[in-house]
């Protein structure tokens, strides 16, 4: 019998160097290798009984290795492989991604032979991803196994997120580790802030009369949201959130603002105007198109794991460095001494229900609309009603449906939205819901995207079926670049360079899913019902929903719209 060239092999005494990688990445637990081949940690991961799950494209897998780590809190590292040259090539914008959202994804591109590998133009990872990376290292010697991978787990478990990037020469695999394998599992470390800090931060908590709590996605990875709720409700806080830190804080609770970004519940807007201090817990301040930008003239506490995130935009009056439930339990200590008690929060309670009815009066003629082409705002509406949120994972595309369901759905449980927008790749969204689906297959799992998304990352829905992941796509078609009417009028009216088409229902069901075409906003909440059944039932959606081209966003005060066409575009 003739082994394959890939398959694990040993001798006495001796382990194949993929066995060797394999059996460090069973004693860090992973569980998945997300990618696409030819890449042999697929064939050592599986012979380790370590789920190899291939993408119709190397930028998934990645996405999916990153929504890995994402909804365990980095507890369980995603792991993503890909092949030497054009391979890592095509995935680099995953790498970006995860980078831009300082996520900890273990990439393990395979790279040219030894003595191939400086000579251009051959693609050399360790030298094109540093910009886009935590760290990277080249691993050249099979003796060193152990300490090469000891020190990407350590990087990927300790500090701020990112990508750690091992680059294993293609002639490498088959090298014998002619030394011990001694390898154990890295510790996680967490470290807390300047005590003298932290007193100054509770007696400005304490002093201020319109504080806003703001809480990234920090709360997520030091699963801080016990605390976060404690001190919200101590003294009386409105708390919102960035988009990567959606669900952290409930949003049915009646302190819950809803979620900055570029859309927003007009409880955002005003309370952050109207507000004397701005505790920032967990979170980067960094400045985006995507992101709500703070008012300025207020006291600014800033919390965050890397001190580099210090008056990079905003000021900070103090500065919090530290693991986000070290620094909340160390705040909550000192409030203790300065507070007896909890604060009345009916007053600000009643605020926040005030304005936030006031708002959502307005948008409700949009949201609940019999308007054909349906809004897309409908179509959002109905998912609300058909969905439990305690148990529903979803996340969004860029562009307009990030927009549109970012400032109306409510995310009740830690971890249940997946947000983003440093970076704002499009397809993104339907490989982040593949790997929540890998880890959570009991939740239903939900991806809004657009018909400019889709074109992107479409043929992934055959990854669906293959993979066994039922997850529910919702597409919105409208056959337009809408969310560059503002930018494009010239070239749309010379050229249609907005104008984009496709029959997705169809693609859908050669692929193997269900899939529904919905024109008639009257017959939403059933194909929604339809839908998620077939979830139920082990086989993944597509519901392809042909809207309006949708222009109404809640920015700003809560009742903009997009800006019309510039003249010099006209």
């Amino acid at each position: 019998m003739t082994r394959s060239p890939a398959a694990p092999e040993t001798r006495e005494g001796t382990m194949k160097l993929g066995a060797a990688i394999a059996e460090i990445l069973k004693a860090e637990g992973i569980e998945l290798v997300c990618g696409y081949p030819l890449n042999y940690v697929f064939e050592y991961a599986a012979d380790a009984d370590i789920r190899p799950v291939i993408a119709r494209a190397e930028r998934t897998g990645g996405h999916m290795a990153d929504a890995v780590s994402r909804v365990t809190s980095g507890k369980q590292i995603g792991v993503y492989a890909t092949q030497h040259g054009p391979g890592i090539e095509n995935g680099m914008g995953a790498v970006a991604q995860a980078f831009g959202e300082s996520v900890p994804i273990l990439v393990l591109p395979m790279g040219y032979r030894r003595d191939e590998a400086h000579i251009a133009p051959n693609f050399n990872s360790t030298i094109s991803l540093r910009s886009i990376a935590k760290s990277v290292e080249p691993l050249n010697d099979a003796n060193q196994v152990a300490a090469v991978f000891r020190r990407a787990f350590s990087r990927l478990r300790n500090g701020r997120g990112g990508p750690v990037v091992v680059e294993i020469p293609r002639d490498m695999w088959f090298e014998d580790v002619t030394v011990p394998l001694d390898y154990r599992p890295v510790i996680t470390t967490r470290s807390g802030p300047d005590p003298v800090a932290v007193r100054r931060a509770a007696e400005l908590l304490v002093a201020a009369e319109r504080p806003v709590l703001y809480a990234g996605q920090g709360v997520h990875y030091a699963e801080a949201w016990p605390q976060l709720r404690q001190l919200a409700e101590k003294l009386a806080i409105p708390v919102t959130t960035s988009l990567q830190g959606k669900s952290a804080f409930p949003e049915d609770h009646p302190l819950a603002l809803g979620s900055c970004g570029r859309a927003v519940p007009r409880t955002v807007h005003h309370f952050l105007q109207e507000s004397d201090l701005i505790l920032g817990m967990g979170c980067s301040f960094t400045p985006s198109d995507f992101a709500t930008a703070m008012p300025t003239g207020r006291t600014v506490i800033h919390a965050t794991l890397d001190p580099a995130h210090l008056d990079t935009v905003v000021q900070a009056d103090v500065g919090l460095i530290g693991d986000a439930a070290l620094t909340l339990d160390a705040l909550l200590a000192a409030v203790d001494d300065l507070v007896d008690g909890d604060r009345d929060r009916a007053p600000v309670e009643a605020e926040i229900k005030r304005v936030h009815d006031e708002w959502l009066a307005e948008w409700l003629p949009i949201l609940t609309s019999d308007e054909n082409p349906m809004t897309a705002y409908r179509v959002i509406w109905e998912l609300i009603a058909a969905t439990d949120p305690d148990n529903t994972i979803i996340t969004h595309d860029a562009g307009s449906p990030r927009d549109q369901l970012s400032p109306f759905w409510k995310s009740t449980t830690p971890l249940s939205y997946l947000g983003w927008g440093k970076t704002t790749q499009l397809g993104y969204g339907l490989g982040l819901v593949m790997g929540a689906k890998l880890v959570h297959p009991e939740k239903l799992c939900v991806n809004l995207w657009g018909d400019a998304a889709i074109g992107f990352t479409g043929l992934e829905l055959e990854t669906c079926v293959r993979e066994r992941l039922p997850v529910l796509s919702i597409l919105f078609n409208n056959s337009y670049m809408a969310m560059e009417t503002n930018a494009m009028g010239l070239s749309q009216s010379k050229y249609q360079t907005m104008e984009i088409s496709g029959d997705y229902t169809a693609m859908a069901q050669s692929l193997g899913l269900y899939a529904e075409k919905v024109t008639d906003p009257a017959d939403i909440a059933d194909a929604l019902k339809r839908g998620i059944e077939q979830t139920e039932a082990g086989r993944p959606v597509l519901l392809e929903f042909i809207t309006s081209r949708e222009l109404r966003v809640s920015t700003h005060g809560g009742d903009s719209y997009m800006s019309p066409v510039p003249d010099n575009f006209r």
